[in-house]
């Protein structure tokens, strides 16, 4: 009986060359002519707010806003970023801000 087949046999291995000084691997390079803007205090803050949502150490995020479940996490003592809670005070009522990533799915 014959060796086992490899998906190598199939499909020949390709080894690529180093990119230019700065290009890590797995990163897209930008177009050419292309210049990357720096995020606007705005996006700062969603994306601040978009990594409360998804650490788990401070709770559940469906089914309530951000602010309430800040809340809930200083009062049980595990210390939420106090960043956030400055973020949400400085823009009440506007659902990208106060509500969570999960706020459009039904639970």
């Amino acid at each position: 009986m014959g060796r086992k087949r490899l998906i190598t046999d199939s499909y020949p291995v390709v080894k690529r060359r180093e990119g230019p000084a700065g290009h890590s691997k797995g990163e897209l390079a930008p177009e050419l002519g292309e210049e990357t803007q720096p995020f606007s205090q705005e996006e700062a803050d969603l994306e601040l707010l978009r990594l409360f949502d998804l650490a788990w150490q401070y709770g559940p995020c469906t089914g309530i806003t951000r602010l309430q479940r800040w809340h809930r996490a200083e009062q049980l003592g595990l210390e939420p970023p106090p960043e956030v809670r400055q973020v949400l005070k400085t823009h009440p009522g506007d659902p990208r801000f106060q509500c969570s990533l999960w706020h459009l799915y039904p639970i």
